[in-house]
């Protein structure tokens, strides 16, 4: 499927700090509407769709010449009050915040950081996973790589262990896995939250060619990846309700936490768990009972292996 040649549709390979900065803070400004930041509205026809520049500008307190100049992608000597107000006045959430301010000062250390080292799961970590007997539980890695598991995962999503390493890939199974489609009810929610977890991780490791190639791949194979790239969301895994029907046990209602683990802020562990008493928990502790050796093609495309295989390396 050819990519579109839109500006704002081209992936960020490589992530080039000044064209991001410039639309991602355009993207912020063209969804809020005069009404939102307190401005009259005079029902006059506009040529953009949401604030214009001097608008953002009044609101923010800084000159128009000002923001015109750092929305072009010029981030030299902003200081963070600045930033902080223009962040109020676009009304930027946490993330949202973080990631502009990482775009305009750029650590040395994650400048230094370009080619990120192969990352692996502590044994202490994996011996933890496969302590949680009932919980599907796994580690997140840059790139929103899958690095390692328990059997209950391979229970409600398909026994990665089966997969090649490239290919346990948040990004690769949602956009690229039919499977994927079926299992998460609402799909398009769970498409947007990985998509803008990647342009976190790409806005912390430009420089990083394995994730330039992933996002590269996405956006040449995936029609909705392209479009959901190119409207600049940002988020962090964190915690919330999410709904799935397994091929085996139907519909589960779940929570899911995240958790950063030490030593690597890239690597997150997260993990799922039903309301207690709920027909979901009883669906879920059944399907986690038959672990990594439920016949299932879940997220990949394949039935799973006996347990001892499931962790993977």
């Amino acid at each position: 499927m050819p990519s579109s040649d839109a500006p704002g549709d081209r992936p960020a390979a490589g992530l080039d700090r000044r064209t991001e900065l410039s639309e991602f803070l355009r993207s912020r400004r063209d969804r809020l509407k005069p009404a939102d930041v307190g401005l009259p509205d005079y029902g006059t026809r506009r040529r953009v769709p949401g604030l214009r520049r001097e608008e953002l500008a009044q609101v923010a307190g800084v000159s128009v010449s000002y923001y015109t100049h750092l929305e072009q992608g010029n981030s030299a000597n902003v200081s963070v009050e600045v930033l902080d107000a223009i962040g109020r006045a676009l009304r930027l959430t946490d993330t949202e915040h973080a990631y502009l301010t990482q775009l305009v000062k750029p650590t040395r250390q994650r400048a230094a950081r370009s080619a990120p080292q192969a990352q692996q799961v502590r044994p202490a970590v994996q011996q933890l996973l496969d302590s949680m007997a009932d919980v599907p539980a796994y580690v997140n890695g840059l790139r929103m790589d899958i690095l390692g598991w328990n059997g209950p995962a391979a229970a409600l999503f398909g026994n990665w262990a089966q997969l090649r390493p490239e290919e346990r890939n948040w990004g690769r199974l949602i956009f690229l896995s039919p499977a994927a489609r079926d299992l998460f009810i609402d799909w398009e929610a769970k498409a947007s939250a990985v998509a803008g977890i990647l342009r976190v991780h790409a806005g912390s490791h430009p420089g990083d060619p394995r994730l330039t190639t992933l996002i590269g791949e996405l956006s040449v194979r995936s029609e909705e990846f392209r479009r959901l790239w190119a409207a600049h969301e940002v988020r962090r895994k964190s915690h919330g309700p999410i709904r799935m029907r397994h091929p085996l046990v139907g519909e589960l209602r779940l929570a899911y936490e995240t958790f950063p683990l030490p030593d690597d802020p890239d690597q997150m562990l997260v993990t799922y768990h039903a309301e207690p008493g709920s027909e979901s928990a009883t669906a879920l502790r059944l399907l986690t009972s038959w672990g990594p050796d439920a016949t299932t093609p879940a997220l990949t495309g394949q039935e799973s292996v006996p347990s001892a295989e499931a962790r993977g390396a």
